[in-house]
């Protein structure tokens, strides 16, 4: 396991700054930040990149990284400087793997093990030393929890994932486009039956339909 040891000052050895960022998940903590609560979401940011943990449906590790101090959904309030590391990238990558196995996207409980338990553990294992109490302080006390978090704070859901599920829907239009392009095809391509023989009068030949409409074709074929 790869940690780093705390210092006698209380930061770690290294040249390598570790931060963490804070976001608000509501605009009552505005208020509550006063009185040392508040619910928060939190990154940890190390060599320009932030790592973060969300939840989502599959076993699969929910922790991500993006862009320091731009985690989509929520608001940024501060950036707070935990230590310091002598971890190169690789080392951190490796970190976050040890800690992907436990931090899984469907194990993603606000109370139990949530963004800020994660970012706890990882700031432990690069500098030694752990997040301020007031950041996961709500999820302490979190009998309070039921009357006082909106129920869309349940899960903090995790953008790559819901990426992929636009995606998915995506190539389900595509292929249901795709379906009825062939199908339109199919009724062109059914030959006409011919006049009967030995009828007087005028024949009737049966019409053929009109031919697919161009933006059909285009859509299937553009969004591949």
């Amino acid at each position: 396991m790869l940690c780093r040891k705390s210092s006698r000052n209380g930061v770690a050895s290294g040249s390598v700054p570790v931060y963490l960022n804070v976001y608000d998940l509501t605009p009552m903590n505005g208020y509550a930040y006063w009185f040392g609560l508040g619910v928060y979401h939190s990154g940890v940011q190390v060599h320009g990149v932030e790592f973060a943990f969300g939840a989502h449906e599959f076993p699969s590790t929910g922790i991500f990284e993006g862009e320091p101090k731009r985690c989509e959904g929520f608001t940024f309030r501060k950036t707070i400087l935990i230590g310091k590391t002598d971890m190169g990238p690789g080392e951190v990558k490796a970190v976050m793997e040890e800690l992907a196995a436990e931090y899984r996207g469907n194990a993603y409980n606000l109370i139990t093990k949530n963004c800020n338990h994660f970012c706890n553990d990882a700031c432990l294992r690069l500098t030694g030393n752990p997040i301020p109490s007031w950041v996961n302080r709500l999820a302490r006390i979190g009998f309070l929890c039921n009357c006082v978090l909106p129920v869309t704070l349940n899960s903090t859901k995790v953008r790559h994932h819901r990426m992929e599920e636009k995606q998915c829907e995506g190539e389900g239009e595509k292929e249901a486009l795709a379906s009825e392009g062939k199908k339109q095809s199919a009724s062109n391509s059914t030959p006409s039956p011919s006049p009967a023989r030995g009828r007087r009068g005028r024949s009737r030949t049966r019409r053929p339909l009109p031919p697919p409409s161009p933006l059909i074709i285009g859509s299937s074929s553009s969004s591949s």
